[in-house]
């Protein structure tokens, strides 16, 4: 084996584009790590290697006779389960479609074609997307590459531990109250949580709602902004996309004086007021500060309190779900699993008023979030509250000994960034207290998406030179 499949892609892609490596090698590499590793980690679920090939030897062919190649020519890419994938087994993690195949794409994999990725399979998540450890009745439980007996986190555990397993460079997540960002963290991989509408989806039943996210994951911050410059874009089905939310890698500029972190101010915050967070994680947290500080011009605690934000996010949150399965759970609650019936259950006991209040609240919370970037240009917070936990583990029940109200409480760091409409990097930052990757959040302004990514990407620098970067688990 090569070993292609070890670089990033944007490396991958220069070389195709040379013609210093063939498309059909690459894929046979990354094939080769899946049949190596997914017994161990359980992170693609659905293969689709036939066809993959067919797809490498025509780019190979195009390239070869000077046909124009797009920006992800030739990269394998995962697509997360809840993506529909037109002729390819799409399950939801659900048992009510474990036989599911689409007719169509759904538009986020419809312009990873577009743009040249070879859609390579499908990576496990929790039903429906519901819950932070990815597990399912389809499918089983997604391992952690660092340690498969602990969680890959959720919902997009199957892609974080196929990219930290070197399956594919490239993979798709989505992102409702930190399922894009905790995996990504546990795994010690780059996610992005977009501003809502910069990804348009034709696919979510509540699109006025900015909770739910779809976003890229890679292994660098580099390969991130080279995905989202093929996912990107406006698409009149989208209620909340528009024309100005447009991602153009071109001009992803390392040498932009602007998003320099030496620049910059940034603040932290090591709950956001709100998360119940490990007291070894403050601990590793409080560790890395000087670090982090010493990369930016400018650095100070931030003392905000989005308690708020608990009540809030779960009655949004109910109210989404129960929009999109709450008619599939009145026909077949017997084969639903728990967290996506505690989340119908739980709308059916709000009120008009009680979602009357939440939208109001919700406006708040963005107003005072947003007024945070008045002082500084970037917050830094942890990216989970915990290390990670056992598979068998539905989700903690404690935390520092306190118990826990149902199985999203633990992701209060992440889940009320949700609600600041702010888009959210989250980068590998060595190791826990555990041995256990750490991953930590960089949020910016709502549309800053671009020049949070190229502040992400010196501060990824920075930590790599400091001995605090992504970490590869023993393959």
């Amino acid at each position: 084996m090569s070993e292609y499949n070890r670089l990033s892609a944007v490396e991958m892609r220069r070389m195709l584009g040379a013609g210093e490596m063939s498309a059909v090698d690459l894929l046979t590499d990354c094939i080769a790590a899946i049949d190596a590793e997914n017994l161990r980690v359980n992170a693609v679920v659905t293969r689709c290697f036939d066809h993959a090939r067919q797809q490498a030897l025509a780019c190979d062919v195009a390239r070869a006779n000077g046909a124009p190649c797009g920006p992800l020519h030739g990269l394998p890419v995962l697509i997360k389960d809840l993506m529909d994938t037109a002729g390819l087994r799409t399950t939801y993690g659900s048992r009510c479609f474990s036989d599911h195949v689409p007719d169509s794409d759904a538009l986020i994999v419809e312009r990873l074609k577009a743009a040249g990725a070879i859609v390579l399979g499908k990576t496990n998540t929790p039903e429906f997307g519901a819950g932070a450890n990815t597990r399912n009745l389809v499918f089983g439980a997604t391992g952690n590459p660092f340690d498969p007996a602990l969680t890959s986190g959720g919902s997009s555990g199957g892609s974080a531990a196929a990219l930290a397993c070197d399956m594919a460079p490239l993979a798709t997540g989505s992102d409702l109250g930190g399922s894009l960002r905790i995996p990504a963290s546990f795994c010690s991989v780059v996610g992005m949580r977009p501003t809502p509408g910069v990804v348009a989806s034709r696919s979510y039943v509540s699109g006025f709602s900015p909770l739910w996210c779809d976003g890229p994951m890679a292994r660098t911050v580099e390969d991130v902004a080279l995905m989202l410059s093929a996912i990107a874009g406006w698409d009149a089905a989208d209620p909340l996309s528009s024309p100005a939310t447009g991602f153009d890698f071109a001009v992803f500029d390392n040498g932009d004086a602007a998003t320099d972190p030496v620049q910059l101010c940034v603040g932290f915050s090591t709950d956001l007021g709100v998360a119940a967070v490990d007291d070894a994680i403050r601990d590793v947290f409080a560790q890395r500060l000087p670090v982090l500080s010493q990369c930016f011009g400018a650095s100070t605690p931030i003392d905000i309190d989005l308690s708020e934000t608990t009540e809030v996010f779960k009655i949004l949150r109910a109210t989404s779900m129960a929009a999109s399965y709450g008619a599939l759970v009145a026909q077949k609650a017997g084969d639903i699993g728990p967290n996506v019936l505690s989340n119908v259950r739980d709308a059916e006991r709000y009120s008009l008023l009680d979602a009357a209040r939440a939208n109001a609240a919700h406006t708040r919370i963005y107003r005072r979030f947003q007024a945070l970037f008045d002082e500084i240009d970037v917050l830094i917070c942890p990216a989970t509250a915990v290390t990670p936990f056992p598979l068998e583990q539905n989700h903690p029940d404690t935390i520092n000994g306190a118990p826990l109200d149902g199985y999203f409480a633990w992701v209060a760091i992440t889940s009320a960034l949700s609600l600041t409409g702010c888009p959210v990097v989250t980068l590998p930052c060595g190791l826990d207290h555990a041995g256990m990757p750490f991953g930590i959040q960089l949020v910016g302004r709502p549309h800053g998406d671009l020049a949070l990514l190229k502040t992400a990407y010196r501060l990824e620098k920075a930590l790599v030179q400091q001995g605090l970067g992504r970490v590869v688990p023993p393959l």
